[in-house]
């Protein structure tokens, strides 16, 4: 008698950790919180360019991004961190033309050394204003490409771990070098890291809410296959881009027994998204999990001021209220209209602060979570073959032209 199967048993939590615990061995962004910060600090402070260029993409860029834009609103930086993450040509121009590129530093990063658009980005500045050891940082795979080039032109090169994945990277030197250069504290990022990393492997508070929330997303993936974020400030908007790869690039994949599995993310910005995707949450099918995120002190304490004519329809009382207060109280609205409708999955995950501990305790946490469903999906989180075959065919056209 023969027998086959394309399906799996959904094992369980004690199985899942073991499997994280063995791949803390291997898989190096588990390890980064823990590295040494003493070369990067130091060669941050001796860069003064008023410009720091990020000249890479995907997930060499995208979690710098992230954290960048998540505190910049709050932060009076002295430089400008610029994002050369396209290669679109009206983009790219624009940069150009609004940078004093005789007072920028680029900071050039390709895991590979061969990725098309920072290689692109590199060769067109080296036209321009000639890219060197004054100039340019490159961060890169020992003896890749990229590496060889810097070593030929002396500028100085940082190493991207083999086994550090692009979008897992952001608490590697990829992402840690180009926030310390204008001034982000690196430690604290570090440090919020530490937290979430020690109480989930000592399974203590993050344990639970990870590993939980995990095996529902992958025990009710057939039903809900839409993974909504729905965070409520603009800061978050570069976060919920990262989220976008983490979830998508580690998560559709094929499985040990060749079945296709995924789970598809949505991000959402409140409270605009409350007039247009807000709709089809509520009264369109029941397809979709929510996670809210609230931040509950913003720092800023702007009041609204009261005005008898407009207020009519919204307050009865004459008492000024925050903007800060506003924004927590439409989140909370909102929570509570799809809490009432009783049948759409919803959790909540509210920010003490806007500060470096707390946007890298939530980087974090994601990050450990897609491990954990891509543990509980039986695949291999960390690789990408589904976006190979297009940069083959790239490769071929260009032979062409």
């Amino acid at each position: 008698m023969e027998y086959s199967r394309n399906f799996y048993q959904i094992v369980s939590n004690e199985r899942i950790f073991e499997r994280l615990q063995d791949e803390e061995k291997t898989i190096g962004y588990y390890s980064l919180p823990f590295n040494d910060l003493a070369e990067i600090e130091h060669y941050a402070s001796t860069i003064n360019s008023k410009n720091i260029f990020v000249v890479g993409i995907g997930g060499s860029s995208l979690g710098a991004k992230a954290i960048y834009h998540f505190l910049i609103t709050s932060r009076n930086f002295k430089k400008n961190l610029i994002f050369l993450d396209t290669i679109d040509p009206l983009k790219i121009t624009c940069l150009m033309e609004e940078a004093n590129l005789d007072n920028s530093h680029f900071v050039f990063i390709s895991k590979s050394g061969g990725t098309i658009e920072p290689i692109s980005i590199l060769k067109y500045l080296d036209s321009l204003i000639g890219v060197s050891k004054s100039n340019s940082t490159i961060i890169t795979e020992n003896n890749s490409s990229l590496y060889i080039f810097a070593e030929k032109r002396q500028i100085k090169t940082f190493e991207i771990p083999k086994n550090v994945g692009g979008r897992f990277s952001v608490f590697s030197v990829a992402g840690l070098l180009p926030l310390a250069i204008i001034g982000i504290n690196i430690a604290q990022l570090l440090q919020g890291c530490r937290e979430v990393h020690e109480s989930f492997f000592k399974q203590e508070y993050y344990y639970d809410h990870i590993i939980n929330k995990a095996r529902f997303l992958v025990e009710n993936k057939s039903r809900f296959n839409n993974n909504v974020i729905f965070s409520y400030s603009s800061i978050f908007e570069y976060f919920n881009k990262w989220f976008v790869q983490l979830w998508a690039e580690s998560l559709g994949k094929k499985n040990v027994n060749g079945t296709r599995q995924g789970l598809t993310p949505i991000s959402l910005i409140g409270p605009e998204d409350q007039h247009s995707f807000l709709q089809l949450i509520i009264d369109g099918p029941r397809d979709k999990t929510i996670t809210f995120f609230k931040v509950n002190n913003f720092g800023i304490d702007t009041k609204i001021p009261f005005n008898s004519d407009l207020d009519s329809n919204y307050k009865s009382t004459s008492a000024e209220i925050s903007f800060n207060d506003l924004i927590n109280l439409q989140a909370d609205s909102t929570v509570e209209s799809i809490l009432n409708e009783g049948d759409i999955p919803c959790d909540v995950i509210t920010i003490p602060s806007v500060d470096e501990l707390n946007i890298a305790k939530l980087m974090y946490r994601y990050q450990l979570l897609v491990s954990c469903i891509g543990a509980f999906l039986q695949i291999n989180s960390y690789d990408q073959p589904g976006v190979e075959a297009g940069k083959k065919i790239l490769k071929e056209k260009l032979k062409e032209k």
